[in-house]
């Protein structure tokens, strides 16, 4: 039971991330803007063919897709197993099930459409951060709240005693 509680996380940040992408495809057409905060936050459809950032768009698609597919499997084979595991700490547990939940929503998008839907825009005067989604922040964070675990958290054999 207590394990099914905890696979509502990674499910709840896909449902969010395919909820948003399902809205903003059926709101705007590619490259189109919605201004949310004019200078500041904007919503820019767009997708993303290659890796994070546009990167790997020079290799053929028939080898991003394998690529992709592969990466994605071995990530979610192996943030599965940690997800899972009787031992992961409750901040681990919530780091892994958002990059669970992110690494989904995004490997969906390729699967179905050979790109990522992106639309999140950030500009700061001349400043234009890369378009991303809530998938792409489900993972930030996560990954963030897992170094944060890693340095709160002294593992065995690590700890420091006073002699």
């Amino acid at each position: 039971m207590r394990r099914f509680f905890w696979l509502l996380l990674p499910a709840g940040a896909l449902a969010a991330d395919l909820g948003s992408k399902a809205w903003i495809l059926r709101t705007l057409v590619e490259g189109e803007s919605l201004r949310v905060i004019k200078g500041f936050f904007y919503l820019t459809l767009s997708f993303n063919r290659g890796a994070i950032f546009g990167s790997l768009i020079w290799l053929p698609a028939t080898m991003r897709a394998i690529l992709f597919a592969v990466a994605g499997l071995v990530a979610l084979i192996y943030f599965g197993r940690l997800f899972l595991a009787r031992e992961t700490q409750v901040l681990e547990r919530v780091a892994l099930g958002l990059i669970l939940g992110g690494a989904l929503g995004n490997g969906i998008d390729r699967l179905y459409r050979g790109s990522v839907v992106d639309f999140l825009d950030f500009v700061l005067g001349t400043w234009h951060y890369w378009t991303f989604n809530l998938a792409d922040s489900f993972i930030l964070v996560g990954a963030l709240l897992y170094a944060l675990g890693m340095v709160l958290t002294p593992k065995a054999g690590h700890r420091i005693t006073e002699n």
